[in-house]
């Protein structure tokens, strides 16, 4: 078998972090790279599409880590009632309907500083949305993120 023809094999979340994956999760890939070559940033997998429920939970996360956030884009057609602003924390945060796919929102702070979530469906299985979020904070991901949710979720290693 030629080496390239030989499986590389799933990178997985620390134990601790996969443990803690669960509906209302948001990953952040925080070591930036100047390149910023991967596609995504991190992944998000709220419990619901309600967006007035579900974003301020992810905007005061992201505010911890990033700082202020000042708009969200994301595609209305995946989610019920988007608003045009919420208030956070006393902050407006504008939001934004792009047909950018239900598959991510796009975090805005500053003025051109963008950061790429992937959007785990809400019904996804624990397994599925752990394996997804792994691939999505991976810094050497260049899949998209409809590619990475269709991705199959491996199975258990067969014994030796």
């Amino acid at each position: 078998m030629a080496e390239s023809d030989t499986p590389t094999p799933s990178k997985l979340l620390p134990d601790e972090i996969h443990r803690a994956v669960k509906p209302g999760t948001a990953l952040l890939r925080l070591q930036t790279t100047p390149a910023r070559e991967g596609v995504l940033d991190g992944a998000w997998w709220p419990r619901s599409r309600n967006i007035a429920t579900e974003l301020p939970a992810l905007i005061q996360a992201l505010t911890t880590h990033l700082g202020p956030i000042t708009r969200v884009g994301l595609d209305a057609g995946a989610w019920e009632k988007v608003p045009t602003r919420l208030v956070v924390d006393d902050r407006v945060v504008r939001l934004d309907s792009f047909p950018v796919d239900d598959d991510t929102v796009l975090i805005t702070r500053g003025e051109n500083d963008h950061f790429a979530l992937l959007v785990v469906p809400p019904r996804t299985t624990a397994d599925a949305a752990r394996v997804a979020m792994a691939r999505a904070v991976d810094a050497e991901n260049i899949t998209s993120a409809a590619q990475i949710l269709i991705a199959p979720v491996p199975g258990p290693n067969p014994p030796s």
